[in-house]
């Protein structure tokens, strides 16, 4: 399994996007027809940070904000979340955090509509990046989002190098956004160097393809599993929307995860509660099924809810959740 420095302060440092979520509170509208919505820290290695914060877990945090009120208000969140900020760092030339405004058209329809034009966390620069503070963590999780552009590319490849230097377990989560890449080659030659570099890689069927193309793979989990392992990739998880999700380790087997049965709000946010419950699992040792039992519940319970940061269970939260949804649905990881 994945092995994680316990002699080290931090848990995680997250690298890359913080953004404002504008949800809907006026449901099951077209974003046309929407007129009321709520605030709410964003951006998907915000949210993991957020959730394993709320797990107990002690999170670092690597990051450029704008220099106005919503730069107070993602820091101050996560300020009061417990979230280390002294490498978060202010915009110098006007820069905005990115906004997202979601729609809830059903519970199973979703979408978002992002403005990321001039985007404050693309503004992350190599010099931000200090090989002592990466050297503090377990683990280092690196956002695909994060490598669509100069200079963050820079930056989290930096960030990436040190990590590998300094023994700091590093963890990819594809993460990809098509409106911020200027072409799909971009995203195979970046994703999968990272990739490559990487103990532990998260990421949909769809970003594996995106991550593969260039490969000549055929687009199969168990072709991924091999070509990744083989790389020195020691745990995968490929993730199939409502189907669930896969998951491959050199050294624990391969797993089947089934979501647990909720009444869905939204199609979004799961992927965020999965993964930090997931790492929480691994940081406390846990075995990877029980892990991915976790990981499985978080994202059950984000899609029910409205937020995704200010939702993000506590451990004894998802634990009582898990306990209750067994007694009906019975074990949700299985061995492939």
């Amino acid at each position: 399994m994945v092995r994680f420095d316990a002699s080290r302060p931090l848990d995680v440092i997250p690298v890359g996007r913080v953004a404002i979520d504008f949800n809907p509170t006026d449901y099951f509208k077209p974003l046309s027809e929407s007129e009321n919505f709520n605030k709410y820290l964003g951006g998907s290695p915000a949210n993991i940070a957020v959730g394993l914060a709320r797990l107990g877990r002690k999170v670092g945090f690597l990051a450029k904000v704008s220099d106005d009120q919503f730069g107070d208000f993602v820091t101050n969140y996560f300020i009061k979340e417990g979230i280390d900020v002294s490498h978060i760092t202010r915009c110098q030339n006007g820069e905005k955090l990115g906004l997202t405004f979601t729609e809830i058209l059903s519970p199973t329809q979703s979408s978002i509509l992002m403005y990321r034009e001039g985007a404050a966390d693309l503004m992350l620069h190599p010099d931000d990046v200090d090989y002592d503070y990466i050297a503090s963590a377990k683990a280092l999780l690196i956002s695909g989002t994060s490598l669509c552009t100069s200079p963050t590319r820079e930056a989290a490849l930096k960030a990436l190098a040190y990590a590998r230097q300094a023994g700091t377990t590093v963890i990819f989560d594809a993460d990809y956004r098509a409106y911020t890449w200027k072409n799909l080659d971009e995203v195979a030659v970046y994703t999968s160097l990272v990739a490559a570099q990487s103990d532990m890689v998260l990421g949909s069927r769809e970003e594996f393809d995106l991550m593969e193309q260039l490969l000549g793979l055929p687009g199969t989990d168990e072709a991924s599993a091999k070509y990744w392992q083989d790389k020195g990739v020691e745990v995968l998880v490929i993730k199939h929307g409502k189907k669930g999700s896969c998951a491959y380790s050199k050294h624990d087997g391969n797993w089947d995860v089934k979501p647990f049965p909720v009444d869905a709000l939204k199609g979004f946010g799961g992927g965020d509660g999965y993964a930090s419950s997931f790492l929480h699992g691994l940081l406390q040792g846990k075995p990877l099924n029980e892990a991915l039992e976790m990981g499985s519940a978080s994202a059950a319970m984000l899609v029910a809810s409205h937020a995704c940061s200010r939702d993000m269970p506590t451990e004894d939260a998802l634990a009582a959740f898990i306990a209750e949804k067994k007694k009906t649905c019975g074990e949700v990881v299985t061995k492939i």
